[in-house]
């Protein structure tokens, strides 16, 4: 398969990375240093890139992500949603319609985003956050009903928060109570190709029951 991943630099993306590349898959890592997902036209040329070496694409995960957060909901910075707007949102819309034909292309294509509970119960601090995420949700949602009788699907799955090793390390003590470890939501992608696309397509899967 050939497996496109935005977001690739961090601990997640090398998460995902390595679960595909073990079993034999074409990854595609892109990074902020690679391609800037905030320009339009170099998310284009970059899918003509692969549609032109590779002829599709199995699957896009996008983990392009960030967080900001206030005291309360007065003291809400709107420079916070300008950066997560740009963040969350922009960068998942370059790439989804970038990669929507080549997902058409693919006998088991996935276009996978990694959401957070508190798009569905934001807190009074985290409004432009969870605003974000709930906007991300839509748009991905609005993907999965183009993809409707395709091959392929667009799945968004939930997560409290995410934690790595190096997280644990730099915290010992700290318990992540309720965290999804990266490696856990590596398998959980990877296991979405065992189902079927008209099964998953437009699904919130959530990892944190």
């Amino acid at each position: 398969m050939i497996i496109l991943v935005t977001g690739a630099g961090g601990p997640t993306g090398e998460a995902v990375t390595a679960h595909f590349r073990k079993d034999g898959h074409t990854v595609i890592g892109v990074d902020k240093d690679d391609v800037d997902l905030l320009d339009r036209a170099a998310v284009q040329r970059l899918a003509e890139r692969v549609e032109r070496e590779h002829g599709r694409v199995d699957g896009v995960v996008h983990l392009v992500g960030g967080w900001r957060g206030s005291a309360s909901f007065a003291e809400t910075s709107l420079d916070d949603w300008d950066l997560l707007h740009d963040l969350l949102i922009r960068t998942l819309q370059h790439v989804s319609l970038a990669f929507e034909p080549l997902l058409r292309h693919s006998d088991n294509g996935r276009f996978v985003i990694v959401s957070a509970k508190a798009a569905e119960k934001p807190s009074a601090g985290g409004a432009a956050y969870s605003a974000a995420k709930a906007a991300a949700e839509a748009w991905t949602l609005s993907l999965a009903d183009a993809l409707s009788g395709t091959s392929s699907a667009a799945v968004v799955l939930v997560v409290k928060a995410l934690v790595n090793d190096a997280m644990r390390a730099a915290k010992p003590q700290a318990r992540f109570a309720g965290f999804t470890d990266v490696n856990d939501l590596a398998a959980a992608i990877g296991g979405l190709y065992d189902r079927p696309a008209a099964e998953l397509n437009g699904t919130r899967l959530d990892l944190t029951s």
